[in-house]
């Protein structure tokens, strides 16, 4: 009778399992539902196409999040390097980068000013990395307070104004900006693609690479990992500078989509990409992390403010259901790896119960 209970108990625990794993799927599912028969312009192409933009957003800032949270990590400031870089774009494009020292002013190319803005990102997510890892500070606090430090040099840039002017001219060979906005086969918007091209690469890379299993040991157990001979500096520092590629390819393509850019673009993304990348199965401990499940987690996130904007809720009410979404994702996470502890702890008692009975035997 007691193998009886502990087989259910077991069986139980993978049926769970399997669950929780699935979440998901099953929450997105759930939500296409509800939205469609709430909302009854959510199931046409014209809002699905919005979702997607939307989705392929949050999916590219997730993707560089999953890493971060992956090494126990978190990066606050995502959403301010969105706008900083979007205003960088933006501020390029139709300024020009003045050089007071020789009077002149350069007016650089649509592709000269992408990897501008890209580098920048990148140097933004060393600067978070340098922080963390040189000074010693916890990636609470070190990105807390860049986002502000980007946020407000977002508002410097421009002393606050927006930069609606981006279109570039032929004569100034800038134009072309809007190719970030623009669509391929057929409908698909260029966002969806990139966000499928960087969603591949950092899937190989983490599964791939041994820097991908690097970022994965440090989450699991960062001592471990440094005894083991992982430069984990160096390699939370990359992490940290991949989370600003992403935000800055974010801003370039939220900026070419609206043509405009404002310092106040991305404000509270970090939220969107914490969301997506928790409710995906990333724990917030560390050590356990998917791309593939980041991006369904984008997915349901998209779905949910799209939904709801759709369905009339105000901007409020969405801030606390994003809110509580954040709440239960990490709860669920907390459970799965509970669940997780105790098979674990009941298949090597049953181990040590087998081979003692072996041993009797």
């Amino acid at each position: 009778m007691a193998a009886d209970t502990k087989k259910g108990s077991g069986g139980n625990n993978q049926l769970l399992m399997t669950l929780l794993k699935g979440r998901t799927l099953i929450v997105l599912a759930i939500l296409f539902v509800f939205f469609s028969l709430a909302a009854p312009n959510f199931f046409n192409v014209d809002s699905l196409l919005s979702v997607a933009k939307h989705v392929a957003l949050y999916g590219i800032l997730a993707i560089g999040m999953t890493y971060v949270i992956i090494t126990g990590g978190i990066d606050l400031s995502v959403g301010a390097v969105v706008g900083f870089c979007g205003m960088l774009a933006g501020g390029f494009l139709q300024e020009g980068l003045t050089l007071p020292m020789f009077g002149v002013t350069i007016y650089m190319s649509v592709p000269v000013v992408v990897l501008v803005t890209l580098v920048i990102g990148v140097l933004l997510g060393v600067v978070n990395g340098l922080i963390i890892t040189k000074l010693g500070v916890t990636p609470f606090i070190a990105t807390l307070g860049t986002m502000y430090v980007w946020r407000g040099f977002a508002n410097i840039r421009s002393n606050g104004a927006t930069f609606n002017d981006i279109a570039g001219k032929a004569g100034l060979g800038n134009t072309g900006f809007s190719f970030f906005s623009s669509s391929v086969f057929g409908i698909v918007p260029m966002g969806v693609v990139i966000l499928v091209i960087f969603a591949v690469i950092a899937g190989l890379v983490l599964n791939k690479t041994a820097f991908g299993w690097h970022v994965l040991a440090i989450g699991g157990n960062t001592n471990a990992a440094r005894l083991s001979g992982i430069k984990v500096d160096k390699s939370l520092i990359i992490v940290y500078a991949i989370s600003g590629l992403c935000s800055a390819m974010v801003g370039i393509i939220t900026t070419s989509q609206l043509m405009a850019a404002h310092p106040a673009t991305g404000n509270s993304w970090e939220m969107n990409a914490i969301a997506a990348s928790v409710l995906g199965g990333t724990s917030m401990a560390g050590g356990v992390g998917t791309i593939i499940g980041t991006i369904e987690g984008a997915f349901v996130i998209g779905v949910i403010n799209d939904g709801m904007t759709m369905m009339g809720v105000t901007e409020f009410w969405q801030q606390v259901i994003r809110g509580l979404v954040i709440i239960v994702a990490v709860v669920i996470d907390q459970v799965q790896r509970n669940i997780q502890a105790r098979m674990a702890l009941q298949a090597r008692n049953e181990s040590k119960n087998e081979e003692k009975a072996a041993a009797t035997a």
